[in-house]
Parts: structure tokens; C-alpha cells; sequence
């Protein structure tokens, strides 16, 4: 079977990691990226894009960390398998969640490369941001986003849905990610388009406001 195709980074998303690279370490050697957004966002997709103009950045998805039992109550866990290990320069190990055996797998092995970005709801929340070079909001309304993740995820997931939604309100209502964000992320029709958070302006350079094609059609 032929892989999927993914659409090489346009020159937002190339910009964005130029960037990136030049930014200071954050966490040990390692320059740590959050990608936040509500579920259905695109979060996933865009940080592919993201790893591939950062020459092939490790991910780490919080839907490995996370649990059903702990959609939220993971940052423990994620601070003593990924953090600490990455601080001192060392290889994490961690061990994905499987959402459908719903059990832990192997550990997975996560080096402390230049860039890694940490993908996935709750990326930017008060825990992790002392550890964070950069943190970006996939800037989509979450009931749209929502919309979006639940067509994604078909009637199969309709039962998880149920329960997410109120769970995410209850942690974006105690713990925010958006006012602390230093760039937002929109999808356009082509691409992305890349514009100062609230956070303000990162690294030396001017505020950074680059978009790939013509805004999406709403």
C-alpha cells in the first residue's frame, strides 16, 4: 500500500521552522514546540508539515500520553517519562496508550533532537510552558472544531465525543492555552497562515505574519 500523500510544507510553514531552529534550547538541549488547538483543529496534519520542514523533528502526540480514564490528568506522567529525560540531554522513553486496547504498549524511544514538537490538546497548558521554546493555537472555533472531529471520527467515536466535549471545556476553562500563545495558526484555502499570538512577537526577528494562499472560503 502506497502511503498517503502529504503535501510538502509551503512557505509559512518553511519560514515558521527556520525560526524555530534559531530560537534558544528550552528544555536541556532541546527547543520544545507545543501545537494547541481544540480537537478536530488539524493539529495533527499541521505539525507533520511542521517535523517535515524541521527535517524530520521528532512528534510526541499527547493521545499517547493521555488515557481514557486521564484525558487531562497526564502531566505527571508526560514530566517524568519526556521532560526530566529531555532537560538532562538524555533519550525519554514513553509508552503510548493504546485507545483501542485500551492499555499501555512498549515504551517508545524519543531522543533530545534540535526541535521536537508536542502535539495535541492541552500542549500549552501551565505545566509544560516553563519548558516550551514556542507554543502555537491552530486557530479554529472549537465548535467548529469539534464539528470537524466528530465527522472525522464517525459514529464509532460518537460515545467518546459525548464526553469529550464537556471534559475539554471544563480543562480550557481552568487551565487556557490561547492567551499564552506566541504564534496562532490558521488553515487556508492553500496552506497556513502564521500571525503573532498574545504572547507577542518571538526571537529577535520582527512579529511574524506569513500566510500561503487566499483565506479559506467560510
Amino acid at each position: 500500500m502506497n502511503p498517503p500523500f502529504r503535501p510538502a510544507p509551503g512557505p509559512a510553514v518553511r519560514d515558521l521552522a527556520s525560526r524555530i531552529s534559531r530560537l534558544p534550547p528550552s528544555c536541556g538541549p532541546v527547543r520544545l514546540v507545543g501545537v494547541d488547538g481544540h480537537a478536530g483543529s488539524g493539529k495533527t496534519t499541521f505539525a507533520e508539515q511542521l517535523a517535515a520542514a524541521l527535517d524530520g523533528a521528532p512528534v510526541l502526540r499527547l493521545d499517547d500520553i493521555a488515557t481514557h480514564d486521564e484525558l487531562f490528568g497526564w502531566t505527571g506522567r508526560l514530566l517524568d517519562q519526556v521532560i526530566e529525560p529531555l532537560a538532562h540531554g538524555r533519550t525519554a522513553h514513553y509508552a503510548p496508550y493504546d485507545w483501542r486496547a485500551r492499555h499501555f504498549g512498549p515504551p517508545r524511544p524519543l531522543p533530545p533532537a534540535p526541535v521536537v514538537l508536542v502535539e495535541g490538546v492541552g500542549a500549552g497548558r501551565r505545566a509544560l510552558r516553563p519548558h516550551l521554546a514556542l507554543l502555537l493555537w491552530m486557530e479554529v472555533p472549537r465548535e467548529e472544531a469539534w464539528a470537524r472531529g466528530r465527522s472525522r471520527d464517525g459514529e464509532e467515536q460518537r460515545e467518546f465525543w459525548n464526553g469529550w466535549v464537556p471534559a475539554e471545556r471544563r480543562h480550557f476553562a481552568g487551565d487556557p492555552s490561547r492567551p499564552f500563545a506566541d504564534l496562532l495558526v490558521r488553515q487556508r484555502e492553500k496552506g497556513y497562515e502564521v500571525t503573532p499570538g498574545s504572547a507577542g512577537p518571538v526571537g529577535p526577528d520582527r512579529p511574524l505574519t506569513h500566510g500561503d494562499g487566499p483565506p479559506a472560503v467560510c
